[in-house]
């Protein structure tokens, strides 16, 4: 499956925005999605997951505002950022896996397929 992350761009604090995670290649109803985030000099950091029921798992950091979505019709996964921080500037990746398994949600050692990243840069 190829995975197709954009959405990003500049916001300000305070503001809103959405990145898609597009699928291709293969229906991925089955697959748990996550995003992750990477700073430069710094390691990739799990931020949220839905898995293939609906589930979703999100990281302290953005608990409360931002949600992921899935919309199985469109084989797109959405990350729907609400009162974005400049700490939540980062490169973000969108990563798909049919076999991982709950514990192992946050690694990113459990995800097969990658995106290329989107950049969100947040102005204070």
């Amino acid at each position: 499956v190829q995975l197709q992350a954009s959405g990003g761009g500049l916001v300000q604090a305070g503001g809103s925005l959405r990145l898609s995670c597009a699928a291709s290649g293969r229906t991925f109803s089955g697959y748990t999605v996550a995003w992750f985030r990477q700073t430069p000099g710094k390691e990739r950091e799990f931020v949220s997951a839905i898995r293939w029921n609906g589930a979703t798992i999100d990281s302290g950091p953005v608990k409360g505002r931002f949600t992921i979505s899935r919309d199985n019709a469109k084989n797109t996964v959405y990350l729907q950022m609400n009162s974005v921080k400049p700490e939540d500037t980062a490169v973000y990746y969108c990563a798909a896996s049919s076999t991982v398994i709950l514990s192992n949600i946050r690694r990113e050692s459990a995800y097969g397929y990658w995106g290329q990243g989107t950049q969100l840069t947040v102005s204070s």
